[in-house]
């Protein structure tokens, strides 16, 4: 049962809105158990309220537990909840929305806050870059998600200033590994503060049994394991802190055997710290890195894999440490709970939306025979684009097309409002090519990289 079940709660809204409020009030308070009222106030669109306005039209006989105003409404609400003495709350922007408003239709918020698996994020060719250009990559990083940031050094050159780089961003708070098998800077850097060291094998064992870090030991050949064993019983034998990279493949050479190397490795070592650097996949296939990233997690939270090395070289690939940070935490609360990673997160769906919900045929109908202003209505279902005003009703797949023909019947358009139409219509044709939801005067969602949007409402009415 809702939380808010047996209360009286007033919805607000304008006259177009009345029939879709009507329904969706119907439908929520009857299996919710809410007693809804509406007040249909006097004007048109419901998201042109100001609270100031809403105080000298708003009049209430009865007493209410909550009064609703639309999302878009602006102004301050304490004045109305002083003037009537009784809580006013803004609604969801979007009617459509009510039932989550009540917690209807979603379970409770699973916990995302938890994960196991650190990030090492590599700076690519480090020693080609300024000590500003390095600490922006390392700041960047950590605001991404990153644990540790991982010097990627230049094999066949020795970089000299290992050191001072390494103590500089420890000196800013981070954590360092460096990527290396070059001595010289590989020594300098651990002295410095480096707590990591990529990689080892039977090729620098020697002197890097030595150091004072953690080692990640890697297989000589990776398709082969004998080598790793070799190099891990050295490794016990020095007592060594050490975790195991089996190395996966780029797709092509050799990937699903790398991943079933990582699965012996499991089994050989049960109680082995385990490393993935999964850069070599997200970098080396030519496909949005999300869904990669994430499937890559789920392998890693199941072979109890804790750490992962990435980069952002690739264009594609250049918000991989934000998409593993949000995939880390999915994939372990999907293990943990032994919950599908379904409608608990969107953060990783971007090209699509992970629902898409329409009007209706009937509802468009209605609205557009009620419009009496010349504020054009923009709507994408369908297969099609709807607009619609007070001088008709115009649906196609052609924006071009759209905007010939609604700009003919208003006679002109000044600049602002057909920049304002241009750009909604960029975002509806967007949408509707690629099945994502449109919402007027809203931002498309990209999951994790949306960027929020002023919508023309707020903007023209602060």
């Amino acid at each position: 049962m809702s939380e808010a079940a047996n209360q009286r709660i007033l919805l607000v809204t304008g006259r177009l809105a009345e029939a879709t409020v009507r329904r969706a009030a119907g439908e929520l308070g009857e299996a919710a158990e809410i007693d809804f009222e509406i007040c249909v106030l006097p004007i048109s669109v419901a998201g042109l309220m100001h609270t100031d306005w809403v105080v000298r039209k708003l009049s209430l006989n009865s007493t209410f537990d909550r009064v609703l105003l639309p999302g878009y409404c602006q102004g301050d609400l304490t004045a109305l909840s002083a003037r009537f003495g009784m809580p006013f709350q803004l609604g969801p922007k979007d009617i459509r929305d009510l039932p989550e408003a009540f917690g209807r239709n979603q379970a409770s918020a699973p916990d995302l806050s938890r994960y196991d698996i650190e990030i090492l994020a590599e700076i690519n060719h480090a020693p080609r870059l300024t000590d500003e250009e390095l600490l922006r990559a390392a700041e960047d990083y950590r605001r991404s998600g990153a644990d540790v940031i991982d010097l990627g050094c230049v094999p066949g050159e020795t970089w000299t200033r290992a050191a001072d780089v390494t103590r500089m961003l420890c000196r800013e708070g981070y954590r360092v590994s460096i990527d290396s098998f070059d001595r010289t800077e590989v020594e300098a850097s651990v002295a410095a503060g480096a707590e990591l060291v990529l990689s080892v094998n039977q090729t620098n064992l020697d002197w890097a049994s030595q150091l004072d870090a953690e080692l990640v030991a890697i297989p000589d050949d990776p398709q082969h394991l004998a080598s790793l064993g070799l190099t891990i019983e050295t490794l016990q034998e020095n007592n060594c802190r050490f975790r195991i990279d089996p190395i996966i493949e780029p797709i092509g050479f050799g990937f699903a055997a790398s991943l079933a190397r990582y699965y012996e490795t499991r089994r050989r070592w049960p109680e082995a710290e385990l490393m993935m650097g999964v850069g070599n996949i997200t970098e080396m296939a030519e496909v949005d890195s999300a869904g990669v990233n994430m499937l890559l997690a789920a392998v890693c939270q199941e072979l109890e894999i804790r750490s992962i090395l990435t980069t952002e070289v690739i264009n594609w690939a250049r918000t991989s440490v934000r998409e593993f940070d949000a995939a880390r935490r999915l994939a372990k609360y999907a293990v943990d709970s032994r919950a599908l990673p379904k409608h608990v997160d969107s953060s990783l769906v971007m090209l699509r939306d992970a629902r898409v919900r329409e009007y209706g045929e009937e509802d468009l109908q209605q609205l557009a025979a009620q419009l009496k202003d010349p504020n054009y209505r923009i709507f994408v279902e369908r297969g099609e684009v709807h607009v619609m005003n007070r001088d008709g009703y115009w649906r196609g797949r052609d924006a071009f097309e759209l905007f010939d023909a609604f700009s003919a019947a208003a006679g002109s358009l000044d600049a602002s409002h057909a920049f304002y139409l241009g750009y909604e219509l960029c975002k509806a044709v967007t949408a509707l090519t690629l099945g994502k939801q449109y919402t007027q005067d809203q931002s498309l969602q990209w999951g994790l990289l949306t960027v929020p949007e002023a919508s023309a409402i707020e903007r023209r009415h602060p």
